[in-house]
C-alpha cells in the first residue's frame, strides 16, 4: 500500500518527468552558479562600501536606498541565473 506522498510523487513525475542531465550540462550549471555567486558578491562588496560611507555620514535615507538597490540587483541576477540554467537544461529552447 502506497502512502499519499508516494502517490503524489508518482503523479508529479508523470505530469513532468525529471530530465536527466549530461555531465557537460552539470558542469555548465556549476559554472553558472559559480559565476553568478561571484557577481552577487562583487556587487555586495561595492554597495557595502558605499553603505558604510553613507551610514557614517548620517545619511540613513540614502543608506536605505542602497540596501534596496542591492536587494533589487541580487534578485535580478538570480532571475537571470535561473533563465540561463533553464536554457542549459533544455537545449531545444535555445533555437
Amino acid at each position: 500500500m502506497k502512502t499519499a506522498y508516494e502517490l503524489a510523487m508518482e503523479r508529479l513525475n508523470q505530469a513532468s518527468p525529471v530530465a536527466k542531465l549530461s555531465t557537460a550540462q552539470k558542469k555548465q550549471l556549476a559554472a553558472l552558479d559559480s559565476m553568478y555567486k561571484a557577481k552577487i558578491a562583487e556587487r555586495e562588496l561595492a554597495l557595502q562600501e558605499e553603505l558604510t560611507k553613507t551610514s557614517a555620514a548620517g545619511d540613513f535615507e540614502k543608506a536605505e536606498q542602497l540596501q534596496q538597490q542591492f536587494f533589487s540587483e541580487r534578485k535580478a541576477l538570480q532571475a537571470e541565473l535561473e533563465d540561463r540554467k533553464e536554457q542549459v537544461r533544455t537545449p531545444t529552447a535555445q533555437t
